[in-house]
């Protein structure tokens, strides 16, 4: 009876060691290069007149122009042109864009404020095979009634962000 008790706990034993498995795996990762972006071209509305009703000049991100409201282009435009950025990084793969909610313009004790800023593509790029992508930003420049002339500058600027998707 000891005999088959023993020689049954042995198979049974036998039976759970045959029935564990294992199996290894590899682990691995790749760092890409960051994304960067860098001016190519600064943002211009160009030349404009103002008049005793506030109006806003609305640049597109392909560099055109309309004006609304007491606003008005004169026919020598000057330098017109939206905002262009290089943006570098893994090939192939696709970023956020962020834009600013607005940039204030001055000329000494004067202001103008642009906002509404958009951008081509909207708000997702990708990059090329090359790992390369360009980006085009436009916004809303309000003027207001009677705006002094002169050339008004941002002296800060205005930040444009891509990160990686």
């Amino acid at each position: 009876m000891k005999k088959i008790i023993f020689l049954c706990t042995l198979l049974v034993c036998s039976l759970f060691t045959f029935a564990q498995a294992s199996a290894t795996a590899t682990s691995s990762g790749l760092v890409v290069e960051q994304i960067a972006i860098s001016k190519t071209t600064d943002m211009n509305f160009g030349n404009m007149a103002a008049s005793p009703l506030s109006g806003v000049i609305t640049l597109y991100s392909n560099s055109t122009r309309v004006a609304s409201g007491g606003v008005v282009l004169p026919a020598t435009s000057g330098t017109v042109a939206a905002a262009q950025f290089a943006i570098t990084g893994f090939p192939n793969s696709t970023y956020a864009i962020t834009l600013p909610s607005s940039c204030v313009l001055d000329k000494g004790s004067d202001h103008m404020t642009s906002n509404n800023f958009t951008s081509s593509p909207s708000t997702t790029g990708q990059i090329d095979g090359n790992g390369n992508s360009t980006l085009s930003v436009g916004a809303d420049l309000l003027v207001g009634a009677n705006q002094p002339a002169g050339q008004y500058l941002s002296t800060v600027g205005f930040t444009v962000s891509v990160n990686y998707n």
